[in-house]
């Protein structure tokens, strides 16, 4: 093999923290932005399944942002994705994953398998010398990772940010400090951050935290000083998934896209298109009837934030009624499939009719249901994915199948439903479709397709 053509270097840093909440998502987003503003083509990837920081850091870099997880995306294409972009990249940036330590995989088996030097950014608003002990054992509790330095969060003032410092053994670990600041916060709900679209001052934001890190040892890098990160980036052992070549040519595939259904991996939608489907782009919010289309996908999202204008958008229903009634396939997953049931019942106790498609109802709860990396088998092969929702569903409907754990890990429970009636195929299951393309293929076709 062509080593030349085979490894290519690019600076390349892991974002990380002890554990979820640090500001992972504000470093990565403020690091991005600013490399980008200089001028540089930063690529950022996204550690774990995750559908909202990518949002953040899409806006920042201005790129698209895809995940990397050795398991449900898998290090073939892990290292084919990271070589990609390390040839067109000034730099590459990875978003850690809750604590550096935690999953299986974790945001740390990544960094070791491919190499990424790993920052450290630890939430500093409540502590002194005890920042010094946890950045000390986030560099040296596994041996073999290579350490990048650590950042304070949301520190209250440039004294404590000196004691911050003085608590490092090695004083050159230290990247800097950002303070304690409400103009660049990202806002949150139950699910995770609140979407860039949905606030008119997302970009300002950015910039602001992007104007903070500059003031910084880590902001402060030169194109020079990136190459202290530069890593080596094999390709990975195929060019590309094996994609049923022409499986879905021909085929016309509505997507639901709006802020009521907006999970949506950037890599699941490049699958389809390699399978050769035409992709056209709806919103059951505002618009009165289904695009022309062969098939339909309803993706996750917050159908429990809308449920009121899901319900009450009746011409809609009436065309997602025809089309099911046509027998042309549905596949939803997750609040996909939520707004498909009778009703759904939020926190506050309020029922809305959704669009009775499937028999049931939904209620939303203030305590997650379920969460973790799962896999299904479904005809055409094994999707893997992960689950992520803060609702029950009740329904006669027996379950076509159930999700099962992810290698090493365990379920709570019987796993997620698979639910069919009709043509329509539904589950709170997110499926990564790249896992199995001939899969993913036959969710799209009819079950007398070829």
């Amino acid at each position: 093999m062509d080593t030349a053509v085979s490894m290519t270097s690019c600076p390349a840093i892991l974002v990380a923290a002890p554990a979820s909440g640090q500001g992972k998502t504000t470093v990565a987003c403020a690091l991005a932005r600013l490399h980008a503003r200089q001028g540089r083509k930063v690529r950022v990837f996204k550690c774990g399944p995750d559908f909202l920081d990518p949002y953040w850091l899409t806006l920042a870099s201005g790129a698209p942002v895809h995940q990397l997880d050795l398991w449900m995306t898998g290090e073939a294409d892990c290292a084919q994705r990271l070589h990609d972009a390390a040839q067109e990249a000034d730099l590459i940036i990875v978003e850690g994953v809750m604590g550096l330590f935690d999953g299986q995989p974790s945001a740390a088996d990544l960094a070791q398998r491919f190499g990424l030097p790993v920052l450290a950014v630890i939430d500093a608003g409540a502590m002194a010398g005890t920042f010094g002990a946890l950045a000390w054992g986030l560099q040296h509790y596994r041996e073999g990772l290579q350490f990048a330095g650590v950042l304070a969060n949301r520190v209250a003032s440039e004294g404590h940010a000196g004691m911050l410092e003085e608590s490092l053994r090695e004083s050159a670990q230290w990247q800097g400090a950002l303070m304690r600041s409400a103009s660049f916060t990202l806002p949150e709900r139950h699910l995770g951050l609140v979407m860039d679209h949905e606030l008119g001052d997302a970009l300002t934001r950015l910039d602001a935290v992007a104007d903070a890190l500059a003031e910084t040892r880590l902001g402060q890098m030169t194109a020079d000083d990136l190459q202290a990160w530069a890593v080596h980036f094999e390709r990975g052992d195929a060019a590309g998934h094996d994609f049923p070549a022409g499986a879905l040519q021909g085929r016309t595939i509505a997507v639901a896209r709006d802020a009521a259904f907006c999970f949506l991996y950037a890599a699941n939608i490049d699958c389809l298109q390699a399978m050769g489907a035409q992709l056209v782009y709806f919103s059951p919010l505002a618009d009165s009837a289904l695009p022309p289309c062969d098939a339909l996908w309803l993706p996750g999202g917050y159908p429990e934030l809308h449920a009121q204008t899901l319900g009450g958008n009746s011409a809609m229903k009436a065309s997602l009624a025809q089309h099911v009634q046509a027998g042309k396939p549905v596949w939803a997953e997750c609040g996909g499939m939520m707004a498909l049931f009778d009703d759904i019942t939020t926190t506050d106790g309020a029922s809305h009719p959704m669009w009775g498609l499937l028999p049931g109802r939904v209620t939303m709860q203030k305590r997650l249901a379920a969460l973790g990396p799962q896999q299904l088998e479904v005809a055409g092969g094994v999707l893997r994915g992960h689950t992520f929702h803060y609702s029950t569903c009740a329904t006669a409907l027996p379950a076509l199948a159930r999700t099962q754990a992810a290698p090493g890990r365990t379920l709570r429970g019987d796993g997620e439903a698979l639910y069919a009636a009709g043509s329509v195929k539904a589950s709170y299951f997110h499926a990564w479709f790249a896992s199995s393309p001939a899969a993913a293929a036959r969710l799209f076709l009819k079950d007398t397709d070829d």
